[in-house]
């Protein structure tokens, strides 16, 4: 059981003169080359995202390897400084793989504890040169288990090595990605594989999801080689602390989106004028924006100590992911439901930027699971869960 009330260094909830300086030049470039109307276009090519920007943030600014030790081509910073980026890029809706490659995938990997792999994949990860995801990593995460709690994936020794077959579905980037970290079952139990996919033994089908600017596909894997990451042993500790991460990751991305829902209502209210004032004015207006304000202050704080759980790999991270998730999801569907109604008529229109963030907010609600979900795991590890309520 986790201790309830765990002692976490408040230096480590506060932002560093480094973090600000980086959220400054990100909010900079998403501003010059990641508009909506960037994003628009760019959902329309085959990757969807903007490849150039890509190239930018890894070479110029190095998101990608903040958070990738430098023996592996990283900066060496901690998650700390990669929770800046990714509340920057989901206040932008930035839509590449961030959270599969930089996040999951990558930490997969570091996790694992397998030095080859790592040498082998994270510095193309760092770069910008490798885009990768996770599949099979459920319950509760993307591409999960099928409906018998096992694997949808199974590996077996091929001529020539592991092969895989079985499919997973609703995997991040799973139609773009270069790299696919498979939680496979075997007959002595589930490992963790790299497959880097071809055409001949990995079928991907991009699915319709209601957040287009996050992609996810059917992945099935027809004898797809594959060679096994990590240890028998540590796959269920390396499965569950990605998909902590990934939680915490989300919610600074579900911050950064809720930040930029109240910030451009706030804006709007202040000059639309109705009975000539601004709507703002309004008593019922005022009230509505300070619940949003109130939600994301508590938001942020969530955030920001699952942050500081990942960043020092506390063992408190699995309940600080839980209750971020929770109370950050909440948030930025409370935000972008004003960012809607506050708007009026327009807030309605396919051609205001409102409707991809209500899309965004509703996909992210349940990538890892849902808010009862993370409630009833939350339970259970501070050891309430079964007791009759108060």
């Amino acid at each position: 059981m986790h201790r309830r009330h765990p002692e976490i260094d408040p230096q480590l909830l506060s932002e560093t003169d480094e973090q600000r300086q980086l959220r400054t030049a990100l909010r900079d470039l998403y501003a010059e080359a990641s508009g909506v109307e960037e994003v628009r276009k760019h959902l329309a090519t085959p990757r969807g995202y903007d490849e150039a920007l890509w190239g930018r943030l890894a070479g110029e600014i190095g998101v990608h390897g903040l958070a990738i030790p430098e023996e592996y081509g990283g900066s060496g910073f901690t998650f700390a400084e990669l929770a800046v980026a990714l509340e920057e890029s989901g206040r932008a809706l930035y839509c590449a793989p961030l959270l599969p490659a930089v996040v999951l995938a990558a930490n997969a990997l570091l996790f694992s504890g397998d030095r080859t792999a790592c040498e082998r994949y994270l510095p193309r990860i760092a770069d910008g040169t490798l885009t990768a995801t996770v599949a099979g990593f459920g319950p509760g995460g993307p591409g999960g288990l099928d409906e018998s709690g096992e694997p949808g994936v199974t590996a077996e020794q091929g001529a020539n090595g592991w092969v895989l077959r079985g499919q997973a579905d609703f995997v991040l980037d799973g139609a773009g990605a270069d790299l696919l970290l498979v939680r496979a079952g075997t007959p002595a139990g589930p490992r963790i594989f790299a497959c880097e996919p071809v055409p001949d033994t990995c079928r991907r089908t991009p699915r319709r999801v209601l957040d287009e600017t996050r992609r996810q596909a059917l992945v099935e894997f027809g004898g797809a080689p594959a060679t096994a990451v990590g240890t028998a042993e540590g796959v269920e500790g390396t499965v569950s602390a990605t998909l902590d991460t990934g939680r915490a990751a989300l919610a600074a991305e579900q911050v950064g989106g809720s930040g930029h829902a109240l910030d451009a209502t706030v804006a709007f209210v202040a000059q639309r004028h109705q009975f000539g004032r601004p709507i703002g004015s309004f008593q019922a207006v005022k009230h509505r924006l300070a619940d949003v304000l109130v939600a994301l202050e508590a938001a942020r704080s969530g955030s920001a100590y699952a942050t500081a759980c990942a960043a020092i790999a506390s063992p408190q991270l699995s309940v600080a992911a839980c209750a971020a998730a929770v109370v950050c999801s909440e948030t930025f569907r409370l935000a972008t439901a004003e960012y809607v109604q506050l708007h009026g008529g327009i807030g309605f229109t396919w051609e205001h930027p409102a409707h991809l963030y209500v899309r965004r907010a509703r996909g992210a609600e349940v990538l890892f699971g849902t808010a009862d979900q993370h409630r009833t795991r939350l339970a259970g590890l501070v050891g309430l869960a079964g007791r009759p309520a108060a």
